[in-house]
């Protein structure tokens, strides 16, 4: 028979010791492995795709479909991806909140019938806001060929479900290369400044004299009142920035078809700044008017104005600049009727919308020069 001599106090320590060690390097594994897992999910969700065919209800009377349902697309796309990468991690679920649109340029027209794929990839995270870079691609089914329609820049910050004024910190995302993220940080620190610099329009919109004189800034202006709903809402009961495009961009299209009577498309629109939030229950006031004519295109201002029904607040939410063109009927651009301004005011907005139109054409321009 054998016999067992009795672990001594100093081996049992040993052994306790070397157990510890044991289940301290499991657990920093078990650490390392859910930091892994959970960056390789948020890389996975940095990326998502959404189709749709465009149906009558999303054109025009001549079928070109509005740019107010191209940027609500885009928006939908980069809230979706925003808000699944925000949520692969621990702690509050969250909302991806749009606060921010850069210059969008309409390249292509989109018509009923087509397939727009729209592809919204995060690009740029800092602690806590993200880059989202979306791209539209027009597909035509019947012949298989396909068009870039648009490119987007947007910027979300993640707001908890739990308090809508509590913003959560972002995933880091991988780069594939210093250089990228060091451009992605440029424009960062660029729209941030930008967004600290421009404040809400707050001047005064009058209604235009009575029997106004045609192609004059009264002669056009159009404004539109909406009661937000729940279908104009995200989870935490404000509205969807698609939305509020979408209703902007119907408003500058008024205006810009009672200028010329005559087919109009979105060409572009200036970056957009969401100052503060819409809730549900609030009535939007959307107004457009004309800023600045040049010989084939027209600025519109659009100013929304928002109020509650229930409490004396009324506020400016969003202001922004569209570029509208007028088409024939081959989709060709015409001339635009001059603007005839009269006033200080109507002067000096005919003044600064010229500068940005001269502005916008010299960045074109110097982007159509061969890179060195």
């Amino acid at each position: 028979m054998r016999c067992f001599r009795p672990q001594t106090n100093k081996g049992a320590s040993e052994a306790a010791r070397g157990e510890e060690k044991r289940q301290a390097g499991h657990s920093q594994r078990v650490s390392g492995d859910v930091r892994a897992a959970v960056e390789a999910a948020a890389q996975q969700d940095s990326k998502y795709q959404l189709s749709r065919i465009m149906r009558p209800d999303d054109a025009n009377i001549v079928g070109n479909v509005h740019g107010g349902i191209i940027l609500k697309m885009i928006e939908e796309a980069g809230c979706i991806v925003g808000t699944r990468h925000c949520n692969a991690q621990s702690g509050d679920r969250c909302l991806a909140a749009l606060v921010r649109v850069e210059k969008t340029e309409f390249l292509s027209p989109m018509f009923i019938g087509e397939v727009a794929h729209v592809t919204a990839d995060i690009t740029y995270t800092s602690q806590h806001s993200l880059e989202v870079q979306v791209e539209v691609i027009a597909e035509d089914i019947l012949t298989g060929t396909k068009k870039l329609a648009n490119k987007a820049a947007l910027w979300y910050v993640p707001c908890s479900l739990q308090n809508v004024n509590k913003v959560m910190d972002v995933p880091p995302i991988k780069y594939a290369s210093e250089v990228q993220e060091e451009q992605g940080r440029k424009r960062y620190e660029a729209q941030k400044l930008e967004r600290r610099e421009t404040k809400a329009r707050t001047e005064m919109v009058l209604p235009p004299p009575p029997n106004p004189e045609k192609h004059t800034v009264g002669f056009s202006q159009s404004s539109l009142i909406h009661l937000v709903g729940p279908s104009d809402c995200t989870l935490l009961s404000y509205v969807h920035g698609g939305v509020t495009m979408k209703l902007m961009d119907e408003v500058a299209g008024i205006v810009a078809f009672r200028h010329c009577s005559t087919n109009i498309v979105t060409a572009s629109v200036d970056a957009i700044n969401f100052h503060r939030k819409i809730n549900k229950g609030c009535v939007v006031t959307v107004t457009g008017r004309l800023t600045y004519v040049s010989e084939r295109s027209m600025e519109i201002e659009v100013l929304v104005d928002a109020s509650s029904l229930v409490e004396a607040d009324q506020y400016r939410a969003v202001s922004a600049f569209f570029t509208f063109i007028s088409l024939d009927k081959d989709n060709k651009p015409l001339k635009v009727p001059a603007l005839e301004i009269s006033g200080e005011e109507e002067t000096r907005r005919f003044e600064e919308g010229k500068a940005r139109y001269q502005q916008s054409k010299a960045k074109r321009n110097a982007d159509r020069q061969p890179q060195k």
